[in-house]
């Protein structure tokens, strides 16, 4: 019995490990996922050299599925935030929803662009153009802006190529264009949500309204852009261009990858049109194509050494990333190589709970404690992937959009993302943060909860 309860009790020992590490201590998220993996392998009946070989292992084969992509990604990013191309895309949502309508332009703003962008840039690049709109319509700067950056940290938090979502499909083995649809479907429920409540601070606290007759819409955008940088703006399909050419290469290869399974289509994969979309659809590919499109369509008379250092801006800020996924990856290879994942596995599937909520509590609880979204999914994919993989009929798709969506729950303190929407806006009054950012995040994490509830009952 007791040799039932030690692998047991070395995870716990290890994820306490990890969390104390990463909280109370100067060790990096990177060091101390590998010690943690180190003490879970070891009571798990792994030798000191096994383990070391099964982290190299699991460390590898996770970043051989997301590195490249999580790479291709952040540098189509780069070039849609320095090109303009973004500040175009929210502007003509603006001005094609209208008067009053602005959060909700904002809002589909935020939900596209932070596909691609990190959350924190795009904030800080967008949040002119709230001040802009707050002037000209005498709307409330809380309910643009919480509209904004609700779009922009839902689609961050749960759709690749975001490195942590990247990194959670990788963990848990499913397809990264399957990730990316079910992620963009189950984020609208979420960004609504959230824009309805920001709608609702408008009247809550009237005195975050701006008023300025002075300058109108375009005046105050056109300074700003000149202040940002001397070139036009890109046209408005050519910054639509990188983000939904992949989209829709990734779509029709999930789509035909379905129809391969039905009768009509059986036998048919080495047909030319399913060879064609299976190679241009796969992430890497489509991912190609697009940095190639936002390199020649939005930057065309740039020069090479400034692409290219665009280019490498834009890979400098995933190395971290990368890192911390492989760790969560090698955490996760050792508990699967070991044999605790199997342990638990019988365990959970006797609970009066559904297994896929496993990640989903994880992740949650990880961000409360730590605060990154990024860190507690991996860290929440690791844990719970080779535990859920035991586990007949679950589907990892749902499991992986359970253990993202989690990291949606009560944004506060030790987010930094927290500190940018707060202070950007102006609002320093604790109580009024809490309620400005850290509630609408906690109810895009319930509407989430009953999207991957739903999900797992239709799949």
């Amino acid at each position: 019995m007791m040799e039932f309860y030690i692998p047991i009790i070395g995870l716990g020992v290890a994820v306490f490990t990890l969390i104390f590490l990463v909280l109370r201590t100067r060790v990096h998220v990177l060091l101390a996922m590998l010690i943690a993996a180190i003490i879970a392998g070891t009571s798990g009946g792994l030798t000191l050299s096994n383990t070391v070989e099964v982290i190299s292992k699991g460390f590898g084969s996770t970043l051989g599925s997301i590195g490249i992509v999580i790479g291709l990604g952040s540098m189509m990013g780069r070039i849609l935030e320095v090109s303009g191309a973004t500040e175009k895309i929210a502007y003509s949502l603006i001005k094609w929803l209208g008067k009053r309508r602005e959060e909700w332009a904002l809002a589909i703003t935020g939900y596209i662009v932070s596909i691609p962008i990190f959350v924190n840039s795009a904030f800080v690049i967008l949040y002119p153009l709230v001040k802009a709109l707050a002037k000209k319509g005498k709307r409330s700067v809380l309910t643009l802006g919480v509209s904004l950056a609700g779009g922009l940290v839902v689609t961050h938090h749960i759709v690749p190529p975001t490195p942590g979502p990247l990194g959670v499909a990788g963990i848990f083995g499913v397809n990264i264009g399957s990730m990316m649809l079910v992620g963009m479907v189950l984020a609208i429920p979420c960004v609504i949500g959230m824009t309805l409540y920001a709608k609702w601070l408008e009247t809550k606290y009237p005195e975050y309204q701006l008023i300025d007759t002075e300058e109108n819409l375009q005046q105050i955008h056109q300074r700003y852009m000149e202040e940002k940088a001397s070139k036009p703006l890109p046209s408005l399909f050519m910054s639509f261009l990188p983000i939904v050419v992949p989209i829709a290469l990734i779509f029709i290869n999930v789509i035909n990858g379905m129809l391969l399974k039905t009768e009509g289509f059986a036998g048919q994969e080495n047909n030319f049109y399913f060879q064609s979309f299976n190679f241009l659809g796969s992430p890497i590919i489509a991912l190609s194509i697009s940095v190639l499109l936002a390199v020649y369509t939005l930057m065309p008379k740039v020069s090479k050494q400034e692409v290219t250092e665009h280019l490498e801006e834009g890979l400098k800020t995933v190395g971290i990333i990368l890192l911390v996924s492989g760790a969560g990856g090698a955490l996760g290879a050792v508990l699967n190589e070991s044999g605790t994942g199997m342990i638990l596995a019988q365990y959970i599937a006797g609970l009066p709970i559904t297994p896929v909520l496993i990640p989903f509590i994880i992740a949650t609880l990880i961000r409360i404690i730590q605060g990154s979204g990024t860190v507690a999914m991996i860290t929440a994919a690791s844990i719970s992937a080779p535990i859920i993989k035991q586990i007949p009929d679950i589907n990892m798709l749902v499991a992986a959009q359970a253990a993202v969506m989690g990291t949606l729950f009560f944004s506060y303190f030790n987010d930094c993302f927290f500190w940018v929407v707060n202070r950007m806006m102006g609002i320093k009054n604790v109580r009024q943060q809490i309620i400005v950012w850290s509630i609408p995040t906690t109810i895009a994490w319930g509407i989430g909860l009953c999207g991957v509830l739903l999900l797992n009952l239709i799949m």
